[in-house]
């Protein structure tokens, strides 16, 4: 690798991507939709692209000359119209394939999502990749990433290597989720969907890195590949130790899953019928993502790419606590 184009590079994955990537001596290219990402990705050392996800001239010409091309950018969310989640997740992908093609690109990674095999409800332990895409509708973050991560897979050829990273919750040092859940913990009626006692997988950031780095080096074409700390906790455990780095009490108030599950669907059916513009406080898709077990096997990216996370949970937390009390 001599030099990589990447989107998302302001963000929490992408810019210490960028970082990696220019320790290791690679010249790097970086798309930014707005003044304040593109100052964000200079600082990083990476050159400009501006443009969006959306705009396939900008992006072919920044992306010349570039062999390899991390496509960290997509829209998370948990509730919102359907339309902004495919223009990002899915013409978005679209859009940075067509590129790498056009500019003759050796390698593709991207960011993927491990809830692309969520569907109804159900426990879900030992997971590999090879479980079918989901499309709930219900859940348009995964549907959408699904639909994404099929575009990527099946536009590997013999010039065009395409590989796609599936993280399952990530977290770290300027978790952009972490001051939602710092204030729904405030709240007196907020609890734990069957006590915080499912099983989950998490992934830190500089692990996301890690791997998306040596897919990059040694991923096999059209594959995906899960990407873990390599440590299982339950829901509770981690988002207490989350909420700790902020100095918030351990969450132990509970609620069974169903209870919630039907309240969530009341919500959503009151939300758009009444045309709400604020998010409803619960949604399916947030309850499906932490609410029942959700285990996943990395033998496949540990065996194909050697990957072996680079920083535990106790260090993660231990981070965190610490640049929090320094800022």
């Amino acid at each position: 690798m001599k030099k990589a184009f990447v989107t998302g590079g302001s963000g929490f994955i992408g810019a210490p991507l960028i970082r990696r990537l220019v320790a290791q001596g690679v010249t790097v290219v970086a798309l930014a939709r707005s003044e304040a990402a593109a100052a964000a990705v200079g600082r990083a050392g990476a050159v400009v692209c501006r443009g969006d996800l959306l705009d396939a001239g900008a992006i072919t010409e920044g992306m010349r000359g570039c062999d390899t091309v991390f496509h960290v950018a997509g829209y998370l969310g948990d509730w919102g119209p359907y339309a902004v989640f495919y223009d990002t997740n899915v013409v978005g992908t679209r859009t940075m394939l067509a590129a790498a093609q056009a500019v003759g690109a050796a390698t593709f990674v991207a960011v993927g999502a491990a809830g692309v095999v969520m569907g109804r409800p159900m426990p879900m332990k030992n997971i590999s990749e090879d479980l079918p895409l989901q499309a709930p509708s219900w859940a348009p973050y995964i549907a959408t990433k699904a639909e994404a991560e099929r575009l990527v897979r099946q536009a590997n050829t013999a010039t065009l290597r395409t590989i796609v990273i599936r993280p399952p919750m990530i977290w770290g040092e300027g978790m952009p989720t972490l001051r939602e859940m710092v204030a729904a913990a405030g709240n007196r009626y907020f609890a734990l969907p069957d006590g915080g006692r499912q099983i989950i997988s998490t992934c830190h950031t500089d692990n996301v890195v890690e791997c998306l780095l040596l897919a990059a080096e040694k991923g096999r074409g059209g594959e995906a590949y899960h990407v873990t700390d390599g440590e299982e906790a339950t829901l509770k455990t981690v988002l207490n130790g989350l909420l700790g780095t902020r100095g918030v009490p351990p969450i132990e108030r509970s609620a069974p899953f169903g209870v919630v599950w039907r309240m969530a669907a009341v919500m959503e059916v009151a939300w758009r019928l009444f045309r709400l513009r604020a998010k409803p406080p619960l949604t399916r898709q947030t309850l499906r993502m932490i609410g029942q077990d959700f285990a996943l096997d990395i033998s496949r990216a540990r065996r194909d790419l050697g990957y072996v996370p680079i920083i535990d949970r106790a260090t993660g937390i231990a981070r965190m606590r610490d640049s929090h009390g320094e800022g």
